[in-house]
């Protein structure tokens, strides 16, 4: 079987169906600024955790995503799409997930948004849909699980990523996250976003939690995190 990679680049239609309240509120210019003072554990043993994590996962979580590859395949789209996102220190690179959505999502959004009013505005203010148009059935289940996440195990290998750490950033995003600790950290599969109030908190409200993390990053933190996720996976509350 031949794998093909969907690329969806940030959409000039989407930008434009929101701009009207698209304020920039960060400055690529303060990325450098000083944040907490790093231990041990922030700056090698977290890295290293991640690679053994990893190592330990693969056996069960290759074959897993395999099957669920193959399943999201079936309606003729390639079952893998990357899209840019930002990393730590604003460096972009290519994030990896199984495909959720139906072929030319960003256009079928940006038209969604230009005839929604009410959509238009919970897309302003979370950058999610609850009713997105875009989404597969099977997506449906995979968001709800989170398993179209298993390829970023190799954005984490890569570096780009760490298993724990703020939610990957899109490119257009950038103007409407009012803090500086997420380009500090790796973006992370899971964070302290993810185990909270997601579906219910606005996008610039994750600046609070990517701080907080920061602040109280340790081993232990980490490894809360990565528990309450097994608990918010098995409740299926992503969308």
């Amino acid at each position: 079987m031949v794998v093909h990679f969907q690329s969806f680049p940030p959409s000039e239609a989407i930008a434009a169906a929101i701009r009207p309240s698209a304020t920039p509120a960060h400055s690529s210019g303060s990325l450098s600024a000083a944040g907490p003072r790093r231990g041990v554990y922030a700056m090698a043993a977290k890295r290293a955790l991640d690679v053994m994590l990893i190592v330990l996962a693969l056996p069960a979580a290759l074959p897993l995503m395999v099957i669920m590859a193959l399943l999201a395949a079936l309606d003729g789209g390639s079952p893998f799409y990357r899209q840019q996102r930002l990393g730590r220190a604003g460096r972009v690179f290519s994030l990896l997930k199984i495909r959720t959505m139906v072929p030319d999502a960003d256009a079928l959004l940006a038209a969604h948004l230009e005839s929604n009013p009410a959509a238009r505005q919970e897309w302003q203010e979370t950058q999610k849909l609850k009713a997105d148009p875009r989404i597969t059935r099977f997506g449906s289940f995979l968001r709800k699980t989170s398993l179209d996440e298993l390829p970023q195990l190799w954005n984490v290998l890569m570096g780009d990523m760490s298993i724990v750490g703020p939610r990957p950033m899109m490119l257009d995003q950038q103007a409407l996250y009012p803090g500086q600790a997420y380009y500090r950290l790796r973006p992370g599969i899971t964070g302290p976003w993810q185990v909270s109030d997601r579906n219910h908190g606005t996008f610039a409200g994750r600046a609070k939690f990517d701080a907080e993390y920061e602040a109280d990053l340790s081993l232990a933190t980490d490894l809360s995190i990565l528990v309450r996720t097994v608990a918010v996976v098995v409740r299926g509350t992503g969308y």
